[in-house]
């Protein structure tokens, strides 16, 4: 039941950043590319990077409160049903460069960053 309550509570907290931040990432940039949403899943995979690594290789950071963030925040954090959805709108409303970037872009820059959280733990450890 703790680990439920948990991954509850930090799901809140990820689902609240990633409104905040994706909302204001479209004010700054517009919505004519999902920056929000990519903006929120790079963030997550290099936040998911961190928490893994510094949890399996440490006990900086205790089981319960690992599964909490990586199952809870991340989880509430990250948007790939939304990556899913508006690339499929780009693509049905024949933006194919847009789609096609967005695919790349987030598929290479959340690799990217969940290496970069790893190697992070990995200098400092």
């Amino acid at each position: 039941m703790k680990i439920a309550a948990t991954i509850a509570l930090f799901c809140a907290g990820g689902g609240l950043t990633r409104y905040y931040l994706s909302g204001w990432i479209y004010n700054l940039l517009g919505r004519s590319f999902p920056y929000g949403t990519l903006l929120v899943n790079v963030i997550g995979a290099f936040l998911i990077g961190l928490v893994m690594e510094a949890g399996m290789r440490s006990t900086l950071i205790p089981d319960t409160l690992r599964i909490g963030l990586t199952v809870g925040f991340m989880g509430g954090l990250t948007t790939f049903s939304t990556f899913s959805y508006e690339t499929f709108k780009l693509l049905e409303d024949g933006q194919l460069f847009f789609a096609f970037a967005n695919i790349a872009a987030s598929v290479a820059a959340c690799l990217l960053f969940t290496w970069l959280g790893i190697v992070t733990i990995r200098a400092i450890s």
